[in-house]
C-alpha cells in the first residue's frame, strides 16, 4: 500500500499566521500522498461576538444555529480554507480546497436532538464519504485541503467537528492507503498538566484515556478528539498522533488500542 498522511490543523496552529506557515512548509515537503483538513473554531467565535452572536459550546463542539452556521461556512470554506490553498500553492504544492457539499464528497445528516440541541450539526458515517472522488484527486496530483462543513444531500449545510472529518476521511481511506493521522495544534501532545507543556503522556490505551477523563485531566476539546483518534484505530488507520506544529514527522502523543 502507498503511504497517505492526514493531517489536521486547529486552535491556535490557525490563528497564529508564523506558526501556520511553519506548519503548511512542512506539510507542503511532505513526500507521501496526503490531505490537510483544518478547523478555525476561534477566529469564527472571534467574528461572532464582533456581530453579537453569542458562541455555544459543549463538551467541546459547537452548537450551530442558522446564524453561527452562516459565520462558520463563511470562515471555514472561504477565508481560512482559501487562504491555505493560496499558501501551499506559494509552496508549490498544488492543493485544491473542498468542502463535504463539493463532489458530494462528505454527505452527512444532522445531529438528533438529544440532552442538547446542537442545531446544524452533522453527524457522518466514513462509509458514506466518496473515498474514489478523493483517491482520484490525490492520483491526478492535487493535494486536497477539507473545510468543517459537510451537507445532507437535501441543500442544507452543516458544521461538522474537524477531527471526525479527519478520523473519517482516515478510515475511508485505510481501504487503499497506509494511512497515518496526524493531529496538530498548539500544545506538545495530550498533556498530563495543562500548564506544563513538558508533561506530554508518550502513549494513550482506551484504558487510560479513560482514567485521565475520570480524574478530569483531559477534558473538553481534547475528548472529540481522542474519540475521533480511537475510532480511526479502530477501522484500520495505522497510525494516530496527536502534536505541536513542530511533531508533525514525529513526537507527540501517539495513540494505540493494544
Amino acid at each position: 500500500m502507498k503511504s497517505l498522511i492526514v493531517l489536521k490543523i486547529g486552535g491556535n496552529v490557525i490563528d497564529d499566521p508564523s506558526v501556520l506557515k511553519t506548519v503548511l512548509h512542512d506539510f507542503a515537503a511532505l513526500q507521501s500522498d496526503k490531505i490537510l483538513i483544518h478547523g478555525g473554531g476561534k477566529i469564527a467565535s472571534k467574528l461572532m461576538t464582533g456581530l453579537g452572536i453569542v458562541p455555544k459550546m459543549f463538551e467541546g463542539r459547537r452548537i450551530t444555529d442558522r446564524e453561527t452556521l452562516d459565520v462558520v461556512t463563511m470562515v471555514y470554506a472561504g477565508l481560512i480554507n482559501k487562504n491555505i490553498v493560496a499558501a501551499l500553492q506559494s509552496l508549490s504544492c498544488n492543493a485544491i480546497g473542498l468542502t463535504g457539499a463539493d463532489a458530494n464528497v462528505i454527505p452527512a445528516k444532522i445531529r438528533p436532538v438529544k440532552e442538547v440541541d446542537y442545531g446544524f450539526v452533522g453527524d457522518l458515517n466514513s462509509e458514506c464519504i466518496s473515498a474514489n472522488t478523493i483517491n482520484n484527486l490525490i492520483e491526478m496530483g492535487l493535494v486536497p485541503v477539507i473545510a468543517p462543513i459537510t451537507h445532507n444531500s437535501e441543500g442544507i449545510l452543516l458544521n461538522t467537528n474537524a477531527d471526525t472529518i479527519a478520523s473519517s476521511v482516515a478510515v475511508a481511506l485505510a481501504k487503499t492507503f497506509h494511512v497515518q493521522l496526524v493531529f496538530c495544534f498548539e500544545k506538545n501532545g495530550v498533556l498530563r498538566d495543562m500548564n506544563d507543556d513538558g508533561s506530554v503522556i508518550d502513549f494513550l490505551d482506551e484504558a487510560s484515556y479513560q482514567q485521565y477523563k475520570d480524574e478530569g485531566v483531559i477534558t473538553a476539546g481534547m475528548i472529540p478528539k481522542l474519540d475521533s483518534a480511537f475510532a480511526a484505530l479502530h477501522r484500520n488507520v495505522a497510525e494516530v498522533r496527536i502534536c505541536s506544529p513542530d511533531g508533525i514527522h514525529q513526537g507527540g502523543t501517539k495513540i494505540r488500542i493494544k
